[in-house]
């Protein structure tokens, strides 16, 4: 096929198809991200993102061992919105790193596939190192030993991370109205604690319950001292 360009005949191509973008592992996340938003996390699959970067799905292996290494890393690129100024902020070790925390579950409260898949997700992004260099650096400045801080974390992240997810599909009112109607039931003589307690059991509900939750926590890992042979 030719046109005509002043008077000359230049060819041109039949396939006038822009070069692809090189596959990086960067783009295939922001791409993972994009669908995550749109469509939610149970359709960031290998096969979904390779249409999404028309490609096949083999090239994505050889970033991404499996879809669950993908979904972390997924996971590792929203923990960017973390807010990790209370830090270097003036104030309580105590409440600055609640703070933290109180971000991070909210984070995952924006993204509720993501809130249930971050149980089970092990990121090993650079979001995710300096969340956790943040945490341990609190944990140092209230005086927490290493030993305690280094498994204290854990604990402080599960807790934020179950947390967002067993709110992510939202709550029921029903379900908590049925609960309540049957802990208002029962009986003193078989269940007296129960009763004693009643719909106080599900009290607090929200973020008085869950800061109650970190700062329990927080202060348990500062009095808990590791099982002899096994400080550092």
């Amino acid at each position: 096929m030719f046109v005509s360009l002043g008077g000359m005949d230049e060819p041109r191509s039949r396939r006038e198809r822009p070069a692809k973008e090189a596959l990086t592992r960067r783009g295939i996340v922001a791409a993972a991200v994009d669908v995550m938003r749109a469509e939610g996390l149970d359709r960031v699959t290998m096969r979904r993102l390779a249409k999404e970067l028309d490609t096949g799905p083999a090239s994505l292996y050889v970033y991404f061992r499996n879809t669950a290494q993908l979904h972390a890393a997924v996971l590792d690129e929203l923990l960017g919105a973390v807010d990790l100024a209370p830090v270097d902020a003036d104030g309580d070790w105590r409440e600055r790193l609640e703070a933290v925390l109180a971000s991070y579950t909210l984070v995952l409260f924006e993204y509720p596939s993501l809130a249930q898949s971050a149980v089970t997700a092990r990121p090993t992004g650079a979001n995710y190192l300096r969340l956790v260099e943040s945490i341990l650096a609190l944990l140092d400045e209230g005086g927490v030993p290493p030993g305690q801080a280094s498994w204290g974390i854990d604990l402080l992240l599960q807790l934020a991370t179950s947390t967002a997810a067993e709110h992510a599909g939202g709550d029921d009112p029903e379900a908590w109205d049925a609960l309540a109607a049957v802990l208002r039931a029962v009986k003193p003589e078989t269940y007296p604690r129960i009763a004693a307690l009643g719909e106080d059991l599900l009290s607090g509900a929200g973020p008085d319950r869950s800061s109650w939750g970190i700062r329990a926590l927080i202060n348990g890992v500062l009095a808990t001292p590791r099982p002899e042979g096994e400080t550092t």
